[in-house]
């Protein structure tokens, strides 16, 4: 790894050197040697990113163990991107922008590769217009089939798609989508965009990255009575939106030009009219080999669609039905334990469990092996949740999530409480 990992970590080990060297006897403290470069094994199945924007860094975890991997840098952004993966090629990618001063003076904005089993840097790539940001940050990069291309958004002063070309390090092409936002793969050589008139944009790109045509469909969502959000799931050249009030909207992009199909809707008439619609950051998970949508649900109102979710609610995509409906796991709980000496099993962790209110979701996402886990994070605890998504158990929590930011520490994770699942 390169200094700007090494050198913290030293100042720390430095300071605690000398700590101890003026309370021990002489020769009683052993000395780090230092130099010493961890790596990481071959990218796991159940790996997961988690992007921190207080302390601008992404941290990774092993979803099986609990135990944090490692971490990048992710400054200069309202809320850091997702770092994209590339199995392929044995890499992370993270968009990032710097100041020269700091915070102000000259900004730069370019594409960091990392090497997945060291986490070094490999190169740096420009990019020649800022990248978006927002509150999620969702959908503003995303990888082409192949993992030659990798697309980012950019909103200001024009709004375009600069397409990266990881094969020679540079940026091939920019795309104008003028009055639309987001990116989302469709192909190796293709990728949509949601407008904001109702439709969505197919763009085309040649062998060699230019763009060479676009698509474009007819109106499929209400962007004033009721619009898509963002966090949009893909199973191959078909991309699903849920609306704000619940409605799928399949778009298949594979054809001549996008094609929406009939929409359907997350539960009965009489829950919609109670008030159930998905709530939270990133509310909707698609485990694309079994066809199971996933999705974090509350019952809200108008403006409540970003709030935490108390349900998670799965679906048959084929059939279009509701499969299972379970709570989402009270995060509350291993947060705030550890913080006040409580240990897992102990009687004032139960009691903690029976006092503290379930805070629900904000996130989810789901592996794509052939035994899935379901992960959860409620944006405010910081722990994450690991949950079977068959039954709605409770496996365990990555208590290390709410402080990685002070770096690896041991791997540390608790057992998990079940959860009913109903239909």
């Amino acid at each position: 790894m390169d200094d700007r990992y090494t050198t913290p970590r030293a100042g720390f080990a430095f300071a605690v050197m000398m700590l101890l060297s003026a309370t021990a006897p002489a020769g009683a403290v052993e000395i780090d040697p230092g130099g010493q470069v961890a790596t990481l094994p071959p990218i796991g199945d159940h790996w997961l990113f988690v992007p921190d924007r207080l302390f601008q860094h992404s941290a990774l975890f092993d979803g099986d163990t609990g135990q944090m991997l490692g971490s990048i840098p992710s400054p200069g952004a309202i809320t850091p991107k997702l770092p994209l993966t590339s199995r392929t090629r044995n890499e992370f990618y993270s968009v990032d922008v710097d100041y020269s001063r700091g915070v102000r003076g000259t900004r730069t904005d370019y594409v960091t590769v990392y090497d997945a089993e060291t986490l070094d840097v490999e190169v740096d790539i420009d990019l020649p217009h800022p990248v978006s940001s927002s509150n999620t940050s969702q959908h503003h990069t995303t990888l082409l089939d192949g993992d030659r291309f990798m697309v980012v958004f950019s909103q200001f002063p024009d709004t375009l798609a600069m397409v990266v070309d990881l094969d020679e390090r540079s940026v091939a092409s920019s795309a104008p989508i003028a009055g639309c936002a987001g990116v989302y793969a469709t192909g190796p050589r293709s990728f949509a965009t949601l407008c904001g008139d109702g439709t969505t944009v197919r763009v085309d790109l040649a062998e060699d990255g230019r763009v060479v045509g676009t698509a474009r469909s007819p109106g499929f969502f209400d962007v004033v009575e009721d619009p898509v959000s963002m966090a949009g799931v893909r199973s191959g050249s078909r991309w699903l939106f849920v609306s704000f009030l619940g409605a799928v909207h399949a778009v298949e992009y594979g054809g001549d030009a996008p094609v929406p199909e009939t929409p359907w809707f997350l539960g009965s008439d009489s829950e919609r009219e109670g008030g159930w619609r998905p709530g939270g950051f990133q509310p909707h998970a698609l485990h694309v080999a079994s066809n199971r949508l996933f999705v974090l649900m509350q019952q809200g109102h108008p403006g409540s669609h970003k709030d935490a979710s108390p349900e998670i609610w799965s679906f048959d995509v084929a059939t279009e039905s509701r499969i299972a409906r379970f709570d989402v796991p009270n995060l509350s709980i291993d947060f705030l334990g550890p913080m006040m000496g409580l240990e897992s099993g102990s009687f004032g962790h139960t009691l903690l469990g029976l006092v503290v209110p379930n805070g629900g979701a904000h996130a989810i996402t789901v592996t794509q092996d052939d035994a899935p886990i379901l992960f959860t994070r409620n944006a405010e605890m910081g722990a994450i949740g690991v949950v079977d998504p068959d039954s709605g158990e409770h496996l365990r929590s990555v208590v290390a999530a709410r402080r990685s930011a002070l770096g690896p520490r041991g791997p540390r994770s608790r057992p998990g409480r079940r959860a009913g699942a109903r239909p």
